[in-house]
């Protein structure tokens, strides 16, 4: 157990290392010569790269034999909401002022704002009932419905960056194809589960059958 907690401490701290660094060249005034541009694209690629951990997380216990895995996937999965968040306040704060004319205004008329806004929107509800008392409350099917909404958020995340970035489209691409990857092995995955599942039963009825 003392093993255990050792290792969520040390994923922990993995998972707090960007904020950390960040507010690091925050305090010495490092945010290069353009810190607005600097602190979004620092905290929407550290949302997109957690949303990537948090989905290969499944897959990874599975192939690897390794269930343990899991014990670490609300973790980085709120990780990626609070990068979301720092994300989202970034443009809220310091790019819009809180201007909410001028937010809604680009919400529905900058693409790249709508994809990223719903992503963020996304996240919201799977951070709200990431804990163990909504998963009672909700039933284990519901939840884990719901919670497919990470795979939604990624995508919107991921076309939020392409159409931001305009010219230089190669982070884009690649978190794109990891999230493509991971969605194609979600499927393959449930699909065994289902094909393992369904042996046993035509077993059993070819049994009764032949009797």
């Amino acid at each position: 157990m003392l093993r255990r907690s050792w290792v969520k401490i040390i994923v922990l701290l993995c998972c707090l290392a960007p904020a950390a660094w960040l507010g690091w060249r925050f305090w010495r005034q490092d945010l290069t010569p353009n810190p607005l541009e600097f602190l979004e694209h620092f905290t929407g690629d550290w949302t997109i790269r957690f949303l990537v951990i948090t989905l290969a997380i499944t897959p990874l216990r599975k192939l690897l034999g390794q269930p343990d895995l899991i014990r670490f996937r609300r973790m980085t999965g709120l990780t990626a909401f609070f990068y979301g968040c720092l994300h989202f306040t970034t443009y809220l704060w310091f790019d819009r002022l809180f201007d909410v004319h001028a937010i809604l205004k680009d919400v529905g008329k900058r693409p790249f704002i709508t994809a990223g806004f719903t992503g963020f929107v996304l996240m919201v509800p799977l951070a709200l009932t990431s804990t163990r008392g909504w998963i009672r409350r909700l039933g284990g099917r519901r939840w884990q419905a719901l919670h497919r909404l990470v795979y939604a958020s990624a995508v919107a995340g991921v076309v939020h960056y392409y159409w931001l970035v305009k010219s230089d489209i190669r982070l884009p691409l690649l978190y794109g194809s990891l999230v493509a990857v991971l969605l194609l092995a979600r499927v393959a995955l449930g699909l065994r589960s289902r094909w393992a599942a369904a042996r046993p039963a035509a077993g059993r009825s070819a049994e009764a059958v032949s009797s």
